[in-house]
């Protein structure tokens, strides 16, 4: 009885009903190191450094009822201009960063288009009887390829790179979700703000507590656990690397997890 009841409320909780596998498509494999060449991420740089904010609890809101007309449109030129470079042509950096900001910024453009809602699931847009929330649309086209947010995350993402910590760059709009960032990655500021977006969720009860010697985690480890060594043990590893010493020092004689949770509210900051 007990193993159904973790099935069951794992599947309430997943997005669309299960977390899609790291499929590659491989067109996107294709990159070039020896470029020089930037991609300019200022827009986006701009609209977080005036939306984003962090909360006593830690957790980055957004107001998506204050965004003004005229920053709306910018961001629609932003992810019009975005879409005409040729990606294939940058250097694997370059890449990472345009398709996390890329993710990001087509989220928050999706929230606002369909404003007010209590849940990005509430945008039910993508394809199929089941299907619930955006990720499933095709959304922009790059290179003539139409690509929708799992595409992104899913095929792209997480099959080159190959990085647990994309989980940390890539944001859901949900409360449950690691922070969106007051700052848009680029080729330089990457890895500090990977490392930085996985110190603040593993050590924020979002992302794990330890409580009576049991080890509560968010279900994106759960979800996702092929990404964190595909194993519990892989996953408290990779906690115990980011966690503080508090954490760090609950998590020494932890050999299980006990449980998830995630909270699918929008990261909404209102009046």
């Amino acid at each position: 009885m007990r193993k159904i009841i973790v099935v069951l409320v794992l599947a309430w909780s997943l997005p669309a009903g299960a977390a899609p596998s790291a499929e590659l498509w491989a067109k996107w494999q294709t990159h070039d190191d020896a470029s020089a060449a930037s991609i300019d991420h200022s827009i986006w740089d701009r609209f977080l450094q005036t939306y984003v904010k962090v909360g006593s609890d830690g957790i980055a809101r957004l107001p998506y009822g204050r965004v003004s007309a005229p920053d709306r449109d910018a961001l629609a030129a932003d992810l019009a201009r975005l879409a005409r470079l040729p990606i294939g042509s940058y250097s694997r950096r370059e890449q990472f960063a345009f398709w996390a900001d890329l993710y990001n910024e087509l989220t928050v453009k999706l929230v606002l288009d369909h404003y007010p809602v209590s849940s990005i699931r509430d945008l039910d847009i993508s394809p199929g009887l089941f299907a619930s929330g955006p990720w499933g649309k095709k959304v922009i086209v790059i290179e003539g390829e139409a690509l929708s947010l799992d595409d992104i995350e899913h095929r792209i993402l997480r099959p080159i790179w190959r990085d647990p910590r994309i989980h940390y760059a890539v944001n859901c709009a949900a409360l449950g979700c690691p922070n969106l960032q007051s700052a848009a990655f680029t080729a330089a500021n990457l890895e500090a703000l990977l490392e930085k977006g996985a110190r603040d969720y593993i050590n924020d009860p979002r992302g794990a507590a330890v409580t009576g010697g049991r080890l509560t985690v968010s279900s994106i480890y759960v979800w996702y656990q092929s990404d964190f060594g595909g194993t519990e043990r892989g996953v408290i590893d990779h906690l115990r690397r980011y966690g503080r010493p508090e954490l760090a020092a609950a998590l020494v004689s932890i050999d299980r997890i006990s449980g998830d949770r995630y909270d699918w509210g929008l990261n909404d900051l209102r009046p």
